[in-house]
């Protein structure tokens, strides 16, 4: 039971193309931005588009694997979890981010 504490699955677009990052350890960290819709009908029974916007971090080998064959507009799945982390701006002002960290991906639809 403990391994849906924390789990996240998502199925939706890139937004842009993913910024890798090589670090000095030669791992790479993959981030970029999933939007994924939910349909609904208004009171006035018309079909509403509801976009939501996440954004995914990736270590290792999953950010190798979208380094290779992930790109804007791409339909993508992930799995993985909730992570959020805080930095200091120029400004000395405290930023939180929460992100999905993900630690599998499925690439989906057309080549």
């Amino acid at each position: 039971m403990s391994s849906i504490k924390n789990h996240v699955q998502l199925i939706g677009n890139v937004g842009q193309e993913p910024s890798i990052t090589k670090l000095e350890n030669g791992k790479k960290v993959a981030r970029f931005s999933l939007a994924t819709n939910e349909y609904y009908k208004n009171s006035k029974d018309e079909k509403q588009t509801d976009t939501n916007w996440h954004a995914i971090v990736a270590w290792g080998k999953t950010a190798e694997i979208i380094e290779q064959y992930v790109g804007k507009g791409k339909e993508i799945g992930i799995v993985g979890k909730l992570k959020t982390r805080s930095y200091t701006t120029d400004d000395g002002n405290q930023r939180y981010v929460t992100e999905v960290e993900a630690n599998e991906i499925l690439l989906l639809g057309s080549k």
